[in-house]
């Protein structure tokens, strides 16, 4: 017999980016502490099919699951804090519910009927919303948006007839909410909170947990007016206070049994609640023995979530090397010879981004030189590996007018479409999407030493590939391939032998990076970092 699937709904109000994801994170770790099987779903409501079109600076990178789907960098958040991959169902859009609508009207499935938002679309919404209905103990579904936002009414109907479905006790609400501090009246304000939760209840949708976040903690009279007012028990109503780092949230939660509460509430029996490795690993990120600079390199770093999964594996990395990982972001727009070394001054190592567009390219490429110049550590994913096999190829192996043929076809287009892409005339079809296996070629090589293993499994986002007809001359030149497709045919990973750290990958390892495990090709490159500042601080 399947067992029953017990459901969280989390939406937000008063404003966005109050942390909606980090919350559903948060709560399914602790959930999955206490023996329990989670799994996250996000439902966004822009008409966007997904975000792989947009600009970063509108949503952030596009996170990329194993089976090539271009999702919400929350995506991110579930999998570094509950450790499991997730896949394109666990991302919905309103544009993929409405495409999907339509294309079934177009079929005549819908045999003549009016097709509306209620109940065809909101039936769509609730199909996917249960893709993973008996296979796991607990599911949370996060509403992008804020309530009262037009796009959103149709989920949150969803949500509101997923709950009559499911039969009392078989989910509840959990609404996070904004509780503002008003330094001249020298008090918190409830009654952004309270419109919020009215204006939830008129979509027919009962809170049964409120996550308050605040500059300080509630006390009890301000939490038991909240409740009052928003009809939740006050021991429900819980601050979301500000944390020295997002990895601290599931213990702030774990102090107020947020857990427990969720559990009592769900009718759900489960272990008791252990957070002992957790709590280590945010102790390295709060009290670490040494720390570290590392420049990340890219042209979208005016908007810090365009490279969100980098950051964090940084920390990640960080912490599993008992250092404080200080990111100085630099814009390789602003980057020539004449301001390197300004920009790059103290560094212990660099990651240059990746990305798409010749844009801040001559940056990067200036970037590069210098630090295989000074020996200094650098790490290139997907767009800065292909730099630097450009860089190579310009200042080592004799071809000043080596470029990628993303940003100028010519004779010397190390970087290129391989001769089947190039037949594919829907350029979507040409991104290579999602996780591809890796053979390390090299045991002596930096990867191999990082990975410990002959084969690797990786994900990419990228079009353009290595050109295999300059492979010999960049060889020749120093450059060492150490990691390729099984078939030997795409080149995944580059290294320069003869330079302390210097390594390229054609794929992304940031998005496989996981809280307390991390990646082994950060962990590396920041234990690099380290030995570099270590290096420095004896020749002074």
């Amino acid at each position: 017999m399947p067992k029953t699937s017990k459901y969280i709904f989390i939406t937000g109000g008063v404003l966005s980016s109050l942390g909606k994801g980090i919350a559903s994170s948060s709560i399914g770790l602790l959930l999955k502490q206490r023996g329990l099987s989670v799994t996250v779903q996000k439902f966004d409501p822009y008409i966007n099919v997904d975000p792989g079109t947009m600009n970063p600076y509108q949503h952030g990178e596009v996170y990329v699951t194993d089976d090539g789907a271009e999702t919400d960098l929350d995506l991110g958040h579930y999998e570094r804090y509950l450790d499991v991959s997730m896949s394109k169902a666990n991302n919905a859009t309103a544009g993929q519910v409405y495409n999907e609508v339509i294309q079934r009207e177009r079929r005549g499935e819908y045999l003549g009927k009016t097709v509306q938002v209620i109940p065809h679309i909101t039936d769509e919404i609730k199909r996917r919303m249960r893709a993973f209905d008996g296979v796991y103990d607990v599911i949370i579904i996060e509403v992008g948006g804020t309530v009262g936002d037009i796009e959103s009414l149709p989920f949150l109907e969803a949500c509101r007839q997923l709950h009559l479905d499911l039969g009392r006790g078989n989910s509840i609400n959990v609404h996070l909410t904004y509780v503002p501090y008003i330094r001249s009246a020298g008090e918190l304000k409830t009654k952004p909170t309270q419109h919020s939760v009215k204006t939830l209840m008129e979509f027919g949708i009962m809170p049964d947990v409120l996550l308050c976040r605040a500059e300080m903690k509630l006390g009890r009279e301000i939490r038991s007016k909240i409740g009052l007012f928003c009809n939740v028990e006050e021991r429900s109503v819980i601050e979301a206070l500000d944390a020295e780092t997002i990895y601290e949230v599931p213990q702030m939660f774990a102090k107020r049994e947020l857990d427990a509460i969720v559990c009592e509430k769900l009718g759900i029996r489960a272990k008791a609640l252990n957070l002992d490795t957790w709590t280590r690993f945010t102790n390295r990120i709060k009290h670490p023995r040494e720390e570290v600079t590392i420049a990340l390199i890219g042209k979208y770093i005016k908007y810090k979530d365009s490279y969100k999964s980098i950051g964090e594996a940084l920390i990640h990395a960080g912490a599993i090397n008992n250092a404080r990982v200080n990111v100085r972001w630099v814009d390789s727009e602003i980057l020539t010879e004449q301001t390197l070394a300004s920009e790059l001054d103290g560094i212990d190592g660099a990651l240059v981004a990746p990305g798409f567009g010749s844009r801040g390219i001559e940056g990067k490429l200036a970037a590069i030189k210098w630090l295989r110049e000074s020996g200094t550590p650098f790490f290139g994913i997907c767009l800065g590996m292909q730099c630097a096999v450009i860089e190579i190829a310009r200042n080592l192996a004799g071809m000043p007018q080596a470029t990628s043929a993303e940003f100028r076809k010519n004779k010397f287009n190390v970087i290129d479409l391989m001769p089947d892409q190039q037949k594919v005339t829907n350029k979507g079809g040409t991104m290579r999407l999602g996780s591809y296996p890796c053979v390390l070629t090299n045991q002596r090589s930096k990867a191999f030493k990082a990975y410990k293993s002959a084969t690797i499994d990786e994900r990419h986002r990228h079009r353009y590939e290595f050109n295999n007809d300059f492979r010999a001359a960049l060889e020749a030149a120093g450059l060492t391939v150490t990691g390729t497709s099984p078939d030997g045919r795409l080149v995944e990973i580059i290294e320069l032998p003869s330079h302390p750290w210097f390594v390229g990958v054609q794929f992304h390892p940031e998005l496989k990076s996981r809280a307390v495990t991390g990646h082994p090709l950060f962990i590396s490159f920041v234990k690099a970092s380290m030995a570099h500042r270590k290096s420095l601080s004896s020749r002074s």
